[in-house]
């Protein structure tokens, strides 16, 4: 079933919210023509919101008789709608019903309150209010959700709840595995496994262009990389780096080396070196860092991530992280470990390399919350106590402290989702 974007206006094919297009079918003729749109249920559940809300509201902007609840599961608009009209006309439902005022995202619950309708943004934390003059919003108040406690999975955001039940049907299909884990990874030493298993476009353009990956020594293929990347010529480029990138990407002794130089100092300087001939970082192409990590064997390394921290972004890196979203989460997955090395790793680019933007530390934080980046079970923990792991003390003391309104926030979010739940 062919998908768009939830935001129509958003031409990005990373963006991670999706549905599928309407898909409608005209019956009968003359006083009895009619409208069945087949998949409704799936796009109302991509939109979190009752199969009911959507087709009155296709009644109200059409003037045409729907039928809100029926039985065999056949969604009716009388008369003869084409299935782009339709979309059209969701567009605006999208708009008026679905995203959030303030930060345009589509994760939002309804909250009834008072007579008003708000919409209750799981991204950014703030209620906005719907507009009440709209017909659609007078059956909302007459038809509301019902209330009840609300359990674990109620709670978790669409793109969370919607891995669970991935995992639940693996369970009861009889498969014992993460969504993250392959055969492949059980082999990886003490990193956790991250797999490519998604099928999202970031991942069809790896699968693609995978194809072109070396597979063994000795092959005559056609260098696909603009410079030669052997380990040789990258150990010989490194000794020409500035002696402060080379220690900000230093790693533990025991790592894997060649020639002196960790494949993760290789990677980073591939990319430093892309950087420098493209004349930006952010023209460095996600899918091929991906692929040279591969190259390298450390795709699914959580150490990966740290240099990918200390070397995908500058000073933009705000604007720049839901531009590389779809990569990092991707190869961070759903683990702990990895989340936590490219917190190290931004904590050392912010620290070490840029310490101009620590001020804007709370900003980088939210907006690696907001793309599902790192999540606030590892965000939390790595507020509370500096390190010394990956910067001085007293460099993470200073960086942690400036993340204290991002947490600050964290903990309201929780504390009126509590409230809510309660009222």
């Amino acid at each position: 079933m062919a998908t768009v974007n939830i935001r129509r206006d958003v031409a990005d094919p990373f963006y991670r919210y999706k549905m599928e297009r309407i898909q409608s079918k005209i019956e009968g003729k003359g006083n009895g023509i009619k409208t069945v749109v087949a998949n409704l249920p799936s796009v109302a559940q991509s939109l979190a919101r009752p199969p009911s809300y959507v087709i009155k509201y296709f009644g109200f902007e059409l003037g045409a008789q729907t039928n809100t609840n029926p039985k065999d599961d056949r969604w009716i608009i009388n008369g003869a709608h084409q299935s782009d009209k339709l979309q059209e006309s969701l567009d605006g439902f999208i708009n008026r019903f679905v995203l959030c005022k303030d930060c345009k995202n589509p994760e939002t619950e309804f909250v009834i309150k008072d007579g008003r309708i708000l919409l209750d943004c799981k991204a950014c934390g703030q209620r906005t209010n719907v507009d009440i003059r709209h017909k659609l919003s007078g059956f909302i108040l007459k038809n509301e959700p019902k209330g009840g406690k609300k359990g674990k999975k109620e709670k978790m955001s669409r793109r969370d709840r919607a891995k669970l039940e991935a995992q639940e049907n693996d369970s009861v299909n009889g498969t014992d595995r993460s969504p993250h884990e392959s055969n492949s990874d059980k082999d990886l030493d003490d990193d956790e496994a991250v797999a490519a298993g998604s099928d999202d476009e970031f991942t069809k353009q790896i699968e693609e262009g995978a194809k072109g990956i070396s597979a063994a020594d000795g092959d005559d293929k056609e260098d696909e990389w603009a410079v030669d990347t052997s380990a040789e010529a990258v150990a010989a480029r490194a000794k020409e780096l500035p002696a402060d990138l080379k220690r900000s990407l230093a790693f533990d002794e025991d790592d894997d080396e060649e020639n002196g130089f960790s494949v993760y100092d290789q990677l980073g300087t591939w990319i430093d070196e892309q950087a420098k001939e493209k004349g930006n970082v952010s023209k460095v192409d996600d899918v091929e860092i991906y692929k040279k990590a591969a190259e390298l064997g450390i795709e699914s390394k959580y150490k990966t991530l740290t240099v990918l921290a200390q070397t995908i972004f500058d000073d933009n890196i705000v604007a720049q992280i839901p531009k590389r979203a779809s990569m990092l989460s991707k190869m961070i997955g759903e683990s702990e470990k990895h989340q936590k090395a490219f917190l190290g790793g931004i904590e050392r680019f912010v620290g070490n390399d840029h310490k101009d933007l620590i001020p804007k530390v709370p900003q980088i934080l939210m907006t690696l919350y907001q793309s599902d980046v790192i999540n606030e079970e590892v965000a939390k923990p790595w507020g509370t106590k500096a390190s010394k792991k990956y910067v001085d003390i007293a460099t993470s003391r200073k960086v942690r402290q400036a993340a204290e309104p991002f947490l600050k926030w964290l903990e309201e979010a929780d504390s009126e989702d509590e409230e809510s739940d309660d009222e």
